[in-house]
């Protein structure tokens, strides 16, 4: 080939490289920074009569929405805390969604610095509730950050990550484990368990608690988490919850089929956990401490996307995020 020839095709083929690159969308971060997260690895009963257990760094990526950085003041943020599959393709979209509407973004990441993948086969792995004091840890940073709003911080989780989101609002669990002199503006849990109730479980914030559901989950049915939302609402709180008919868990993801079983993984939809006296997380059936073990602990559920129930979920949280943060 000719130089001319093979030059004329090369720049053919890099124009839309070009073009792309110098083009930019809104959804594109202004600005990424990893953040190193103090937290702790521990036992939930630990957790639960304030215990410490042993230090762990994990980690979150801020993701600085475009405008945050050049000289707009603080920005808000919606902090992301992943379920028990670790940093799926979900928190990828949920970030860009939010980042094109002018929110930054903080996505920890749970796992990596305890030295796990997916927990989803093994759930004993770790406490359900160490993501709390991860959650609290990021809060600290941001409360602190140049480009964040204090006053306007939102906690959004996934499964395991909406558990965590879902019980960081009691006041008994900040007034234990949150140093950070802030609180969140919201909690905003997707597909949850509820299937634990702890005490004083109905003494949480006075912000909003929005909880987002799938009315096929198997994994985490929606019938718990109905349950502790009317025990939320004769206690006066601002609770909400959205059901999506043909939801699976795990409906937002934007990869993967509609539905797949999830083999191996363990599910405590058949359980009802208690807290008792001293931090034990006791099962109601057998009236001894809750193991993973226990007959009630099955494997196997469903999870899978839903194009439908994820576009009204993120129609429907964008709005809440706008309005929330005041945003045009």
């Amino acid at each position: 080939m000719k130089k001319p020839a093979l030059a004329a095709l090369l720049a053919a083929t890099l124009v839309p490289t070009l073009a792309f690159a110098e083009t930019p969308t809104a959804d594109i971060a202004q600005r990424t920074e990893l953040h190193a997260i103090p937290s702790m690895t521990l036992s939930d009963g630990d957790f639960l009569t304030g215990k410490d257990g042993k230090p762990v760094t994990v980690s979150g990526q801020l993701r600085v929405a475009q405008g945050a950085a050049q000289g707009a003041g603080r920005q808000p943020v919606v902090v992301l805390m992943h379920g028990s599959g670790g940093m799926g393709p979900n928190i990828d979209a949920w970030s860009r969604l939010f980042n094109a509407i002018g929110v930054s973004t903080f996505a920890i990441d749970g796992f990596t610095g305890r030295d796990l993948t997916a927990v989803s086969a093994n759930q004993a792995q770790l406490g359900r509730l160490n993501f709390i004091l991860d959650i609290y840890g990021a809060l600290a940073i941001l409360a602190k950050h140049p480009r964040v709003d204090p006053e306007r911080i939102v906690l959004m989780g996934f499964s395991r990550g909406g558990q965590a989101a879902l019980f960081a609002s009691l006041t008994r669990f900040h007034k234990m484990w949150n140093r950070s002199g802030a609180t969140f503006a919201a909690y905003i849990p997707f597909y949850p368990d509820c299937s634990t109730s702890y005490i004083d479980d109905t003494d949480v914030g006075a912000t909003p608690i929005r909880i987002f559901h799938g009315i096929a989950d198997d994994y985490n049915p929606v019938a718990s988490c109905k349950a502790y939302m009317a025990r939320l609402k004769s206690a006066g709180r601002d609770v909400e919850l959205t059901e999506y008919a043909d939801g699976q868990h795990g409906f937002d993801t934007p990869l993967g089929a509609p539905v797949v079983v999830a083999k191996g993984s363990q599910t405590v939809r058949a359980c009802t956990v208690k807290e008792g006296p001293a931090g034990v997380l006791v099962n109601t059936a057998t009236g001894a401490p809750f193991a993973y073990t226990d007959a009630c602990v099955q494997l196997d559920p469903h999870v899978g996307r839903n194009a439908a129930a994820t576009a009204a979920a993120q129609a429907a949280v964008g709005d809440f995020v706008r309005t929330l943060f005041k945003l045009k």
